[in-house]
């Protein structure tokens, strides 16, 4: 017989790790980190991922502030007052809002809110900075946008649904194996994900290929293959069921009713996840397969990832301690004032290059005289 994981026994401890973390701020006199959420359509299942993002982060100490708009076209706008505010440590946009309408950028309207998140507030680790980072197996932030480096380099976002998956792996048997090397966690394992959205299937194929996977990525017309770092187009005679009858580990992500997975096709001992918001597998004829693991939602796992994110955002980027006193402003004679940081550096450079070069014209004067 199968073993069912209940995913809020795996979210449980991060979540706790999260209220000790805010209790100490709030003990050192410091307010609780500020997560925004923008909600601009009616899709159910968004509304309900804001309602449980509100409790969570209530129960748990953070703060929560739902904005609610009536006309989605109003989201970018609003998106960028919280990008700009200093009072806001982290923003989730509930999405779809317009799903894969053009918009002026090029990409689908979605794509570019997305990306318009800035990377010191993106709760969901989608912003473009965070996605280029994953896809290239880069794990840390070491300058911020004006090339500066930082004193300690800060740990990259990830997308919070596949490290959702990441870590409920981790807590199932056979899948991850701590004693190998980072990036060899999951070597010689074949992983079959039923998604390839931007949102959960690309991510997370990636993030399992840097931990040493293969990863047969199946979407509706095609399949890839994600292995150290690349995709591959794999052979014509490759199918659905070929690749989760070689899997030990299965991800279903299809966001339909009427998807179901062939359990006929999954093997003994095998760990099958379920993320889409449907039930993607016959659980009762899934349970009769021995040793098998069935995980039937993350969404707890989810948030728990978004509030640890939140948290490294703050620790990141927003902590008071982080922050730089303002440089000293000068008067000058004129009655100008500037700024005692680069504004002065540049001043004075440029009084004493004038300065040389009067020197300079002063004395080829005097010496055309002689």
């Amino acid at each position: 017989m199968g073993t069912k994981i209940d995913a809020g026994d795996i979210a449980k401890p991060f979540r706790e790790e999260v209220k000790k973390r805010v209790a100490q701020l709030i003990e050192s006199g410091i307010e609780a980190p500020l997560l925004v959420g923008l909600l601009a359509n009616q899709d159910p299942a968004a509304k309900k991922y804001a309602e449980w993002t509100g409790r969570a982060c209530r129960a748990d100490g953070l703060r929560y502030e739902l904005r609610e708009l009536p006309d989605p076209i109003d989201v970018e706008a609003a998106l960028h007052t919280a990008n700009q505010d200093p009072k806001v440590h982290g923003i989730i946009v509930y999405y779809p809002i317009f799903g894969q309408v053009q918009s002026f950028s090029g990409a689908s309207q979605d794509d570019y809110l997305r990306d318009s998140v800035s990377w010191r507030c993106d709760v969901e680790g989608l912003c473009h900075s965070y996605r280029t980072n994953l896809y290239r197996n880069v794990r840390y932030v070491e300058e911020d946008r004006g090339g500066r480096s930082f004193d300690v380099p800060k740990k990259c976002l990830l997308p919070c649904t596949a490290l959702s998956v990441v870590k409920i792996l981790e807590q199932c048997p056979g899948c991850y194996d701590r004693s190998q090397a980072v990036g060899r966690h999951m070597e010689g394992k074949v992983v079959t994900i039923l998604n390839r959205s931007e949102i959960v299937g690309r991510p997370l194929a990636a993030m399992l290929a840097n931990d040493g996977a293969d990863v047969y990525s199946v979407d509706i017309d095609s399949i890839y293959l994600f292995r150290g770092g690349r995709l591959y187009k794999v052979d014509q005679d490759e199918t659905p069921e070929s690749c989760v009858r070689k899997s030990s580990v299965v991800i279903t992500g299809v966001p339909t009713k009427a998807y179901r997975l062939n359990t006929e096709w999954i093997q003994p001992k095998t760990t099958i996840v379920n993320v889409s918001s449907f039930k993607n597998v016959d659980e009762e004829a899934l349970l009769k397969l021995p040793g098998v693991t069935y995980v039937p939602m993350v969404g707890k796992v989810t948030v728990a990832m978004l509030e640890r994110n939140l948290m490294r955002l703050f620790d990141n980027f927003h902590h008071p301690k982080l922050q730089l006193p303002t440089p000293p402003r000068l008067r000058l004679e004129d009655g100008e004032v500037e700024d005692g940081g680069r504004g002065s550096r540049v001043r004075n450079a440029l009084q004493v290059y004038t300065a040389l070069v009067s020197t300079v014209a002063v004395g080829l004067l005097l010496a055309r005289k002689k």
